[in-house]
């Protein structure tokens, strides 16, 4: 996924640029065993990374990807993700299309791809499916606005 961001760097501003390949590196952190709070992956990423003195900003990105508040809603954790202002924009809406655009080994889809590889490993009614398909319409705004960006600066 960072390959993908890296990809897109040219549709955020020059100084925002790295902040969005480190994010895009660090945006599923909070999968790992060893940082798991809550249980969904965007809010323990970004508390372990506010924890360790990270900027606000970043912690907020990787708290906010990909849509988080539609699956924070599903479980409950909507006061949790809160906790860090949501941003928008270049920034994430190039994180979105990194993650909304990059399969889980790294291969390339296109978004509708990408949805349904996600609905294959989750089931249609459970939380992730569900906050998915909610989803989709802010996921492919991010994309379409993404490329928009994107073209506009070739």
């Amino acid at each position: 996924m960072a390959a993908r961001a890296e990809e897109l760097t040219l549709a955020v501003p020059e100084a925002d640029r790295e902040l969005l390949v480190v994010a895009a590196w660090w945006h599923d952190l909070g999968y790992a065993p060893d940082l798991v709070q809550t249980g969904f992956h965007p809010i323990d990423g970004a508390l372990y990374l506010t924890a360790k003195g990270h900027s606000p900003r970043l912690c907020a990105l990787i708290a906010h990807h990909s849509a988080a508040t539609f699956e924070a809603a599903e479980r409950g954790l909507e006061a949790e993700l809160a906790e860090w202002p949501r941003e928008e924009g270049p920034v994430p809406d190039a994180l979105w299309t990194a993650d909304m655009t990059t399969g889980p080994r790294g291969e390339r889809f296109d978004y509708a791809e990408r949805l349904s590889e996600i609905l294959a490993r989750y089931a249609e009614d459970s939380i992730v499916g569900r906050a998915m398909s909610r989803a989709q319409p802010s996921i492919q705004a991010a994309i379409d606005r993404t490329s928009f960006r994107l073209a506009a600066a070739n």
